[in-house]
C-alpha cells in the first residue's frame, strides 16, 4: 500500500491479523447465518515518516453508517474524562459565550454537552445518524454528515472557529489529508485544535493488538503525527499523555504563524522517548509480531484449561462482559467462539440481542450474569476495567473471577 501522509510505497505487512468482519457489524438473528464479509486486517509500517496503517478495503460511508453501534454515553470513565477535559480546556484558551466550538465525530453528544454549564456556542459533526440524533435530541446542534473540505468549503458559519476537537477520530479517515487541510481552512487565526488518539507506544508495550480493527485506518505516533501535521502548516505546540483507551495522547495544534501559544518542552520529551522506544524502526514492529503471536498461544491456553475444567462441573459457566470492537479483533484472530465463552453482556441496548461478527457470541442485558452466575467474566472493555470490575463486585457473591487478556492474560 502508499502511506497515507507520504506515499511511500510499503510493500510488506509486518503483521497479519487473519481476514475479519468490520469490528462493529453486529448480526441480528435473523443476518446470523447469512454470508458475512471478511478483509483482510494486515499492519504496515512506513520506513519514513513512521505511520503505522492499515489498507482501506472498506470506505468510511460504510463503516459509520446509520447502524454505527458505537456511544460514547455508556462508560462513566468517558464522561468523566469529558468533563474534566471541557473545565480544562475553557479556562486554558478563554472560551466564552462568543466563542465558536466544533466537534469532528462528535457521536452522542456526551462531550459537547459539557460546555452548556460556559455558555458556550458548540457544533457537532457526526455520519452515524442514529448517534447525531441522540445528540440532537439533548439540544446540541449537529450536522449529520462527514467532515471534509466539500462540507467545509461549502459552509461558511464553519468558519473561524476557536477551538477543533477531534477525540479518537483521526484514526477512522483515510484521507488524512484531507481532513488536516479542512481543519486548517476553518481555524480561526489563534484558535487551537485538540486530536486525542491511543498512543502507539502503548499499543506495542502493552500488546494492544486488539484496538486493530478495519475503521482505525492509521495508528499514530508523535513523530508521525507531527509530520502530518507540518504538511498543512500546523504546528503542535504541547501534548499531554492521558489514560483513556490504554493510554493516549492529547496534542495541542495552531497555524504557524500564531505566535499566541509557544511550544513546550513536552513535545520534544515524547518524539526522545518514541525514538529510544524504538518506535521508528522497523524490527520493534518484528518483534510485537512475534509477542502478539505467543499471546494468542497463552490466551487459548487459558481458556482451554477452564475449558476442561468446566467438563468436570456441569454448572461451570465462561461468559464476557462488554462488546466492544475490540472483542471481535480477538476473537477472531484467536478462533475463539461459544465453544469458549457462552455469551458477552452489554449495558449499550443497540447492541443487546445480536452477535458478534465472525464469532456469533451473543450479546445480552447485564442483568443475565446475576441470573446465571458464571464462575468467570471475561472483561473485553480492558481500558475500562477498573469501572467494570466495580460495577460487577457483585460476582464475588459466589467466588466469581474476573480474567483479562490483554497485556498478558490473567485472572482477577
Amino acid at each position: 500500500m502508499n502511506c497515507r501522509i507520504c506515499n511511500t510505497l510499503i510493500e510488506e505487512p509486518f503483521l497479519s491479523l487473519k481476514n475479519s468482519p468490520l469490528a462493529n457489524s453486529y448480526l441480528s438473528k435473523e443476518n446470523l447465518y447469512k454470508k458475512e464479509e471478511y478483509y483482510p486486517l494486515n499492519l504496515y509500517f512506513c520506513n519514513n515518516c513512521k505511520l503505522v496503517q492499515v489498507d482501506d478495503f472498506v470506505s468510511s460511508k460504510e463503516i459509520f453508517n446509520p447502524q454505527y453501534a458505537y456511544y460514547s454515553g455508556y462508560s462513566q470513565t468517558w464522561i468523566e474524562h469529558c468533563k474534566n477535559y471541557v473545565d480544562y480546556i475553557v479556562k486554558r484558551i478563554s472560551l466564552d459565550k462568543k466563542s465558536k466550538v466544533l466537534e469532528i465525530g462528535s457521536n452522542d453528544g456526551i462531550l459537547l454537552e459539557q460546555f452548556k454549564s460556559y455558555n458556550v456556542p458548540v457544533k457537532g459533526i457526526e455520519p452515524a445518524e442514529e448517534a447525531a440524533d441522540i445528540a440532537i435530541k439533548k439540544g446540541i446542534d449537529t450536522l449529520k454528515t462527514f467532515f471534509n473540505n466539500k462540507l467545509v468549503y461549502n459552509s461558511p458559519e464553519l468558519l473561524h472557529q476557536d477551538l477543533i476537537i477531534a477525540n479518537n477520530v483521526i484514526a477512522h479517515n483515510p484521507d488524512l489529508k484531507d481532513l488536516v487541510s479542512s481543519m486548517k481552512h476553518i481555524l480561526k487565526y489563534d484558535g487551537v485544535i485538540t486530536v486525542e488518539f491511543p498512543h502507539l507506544l502503548n499499543l506495542i508495550l502493552y500488546n494492544q493488538f486488539d484496538t486493530v480493527y478495519h475503521e482505525h485506518f492509521s495508528y499514530f505516533s508523535l513523530t508521525s503525527i507531527q509530520k502530518l501535521f507540518k504538511q498543512h502548516n500546523l504546528i503542535i505546540f504541547d501534548v499531554e499523555e492521558i489514560p483513556t483507551h490504554g493510554g493516549s495522547l492529547r496534542i495541542y495544534a495552531k497555524h504557524d504563524d500564531n505566535i499566541t501559544h509557544q511550544v513546550k518542552s513536552n513535545v520534544e520529551n515524547i518524539l526522545i522517548k518514541e525514538s529510544e522506544f524504538g518506535l521508528n524502526n522497523l524490527s520493534t514492529y518484528i518483534n510485537f509480531k512475534n509477542k502478539i503471536e505467543e499471546l494468542k498461544r497463552n490466551i487459548l491456553k487459558l481458556l482451554i484449561t477452564l475449558k476442561d475444567n468446566q467438563f468436570k462441573n456441569r454448572k461451570y459457566k465462561i461468559c464476557a462482559y462488554s462488546a466492544p470492537a475490540k472483542a471481535s479483533t480477538l476473537l477472531n484472530y484467536c478462533g475463539i467462539g461459544t465453544d469458549f465463552v457462552e455469551y458477552t453482556v452489554d449495558l449499550n441496548p443497540q447492541k443487546q440481542n445480536k452477535y458478534i461478527p465472525g464469532t456469533h457470541i451473543p450479546i445480552y442485558h447485564p442483568d443475565k450474569i446475576k441470573e446465571d452466575k458464571p464462575e468467570y467474566v471475561i472483561i473485553f472493555a480492558w481500558n475500562i476495567k477498573d469501572e467494570i470490575i466495580k460495577q460487577l463486585d457483585y460476582i464475588r457473591e459466589w467466588n466469581g473471577k474476573f480474567i483479562t487478556l490483554i497485556p498478558e492474560p490473567d485472572v482477577i
